[in-house]
């Protein structure tokens, strides 16, 4: 339980630090780097006794289940997909999203407690050999869902 509430606060400071030193609360590019460095590298010790994995679906599946157990303590509420590389994970109760009271003001703040999940899901995806762009789309707090798009090239 304690390390969750420091993992909150750390996030929270985190938020603040780049958003302060950017002046600029849509500028969210140095939020998400950071997450991607993290989730680069957490995953590469989460991985790093395992079988790699046989498709993408699998990977997501991983992503989905183990990763998302270990840093959030609970798996995601949904995957879906279309075949053809879109995936959409939904998590209906987020954890950066379910301490902010729900209307219109705190819903435009939102962007910036989801940028470092974003990042950390393209991290982790990268490591894993996918290259993907991630977003996230919040219309109701504390759900949020997250769309990644695997960049085929």
């Amino acid at each position: 339980m304690s390390e969750e509430i420091v993992f909150d606060c750390l996030h929270a400071e985190i938020v603040n630090y780049c958003l302060d030193a950017n002046k600029d609360q849509h500028d969210l590019a140095t939020l998400e780097y950071i997450g991607f460095t993290t989730g680069y590298r957490l995953i590469e010790r989460l991985t790093r006794d395992g079988t790699r994995f046989k498709d993408e679906l699998e990977t997501m599946k991983f992503i989905c289940t183990d990763f998302w157990t270990l840093i959030y303590k609970k798996q995601v509420d949904n995957l879906r997909t279309n075949n053809h590389g879109m995936y959409v994970v939904q998590d209906k109760a987020f954890r950066f999203l379910t301490r902010i009271s729900p209307g219109a003001k705190q819903l435009e703040q939102a962007p910036k407690f989801v940028a470092f999940t974003c990042g950390l899901v393209r991290g982790a995806l990268s490591n894993l050999g996918i290259n993907s762009t991630v977003t996230a789309e919040v219309q109701a707090i504390p759900a949020c869902r997250f769309h990644i798009e695997v960049n085929r090239s």
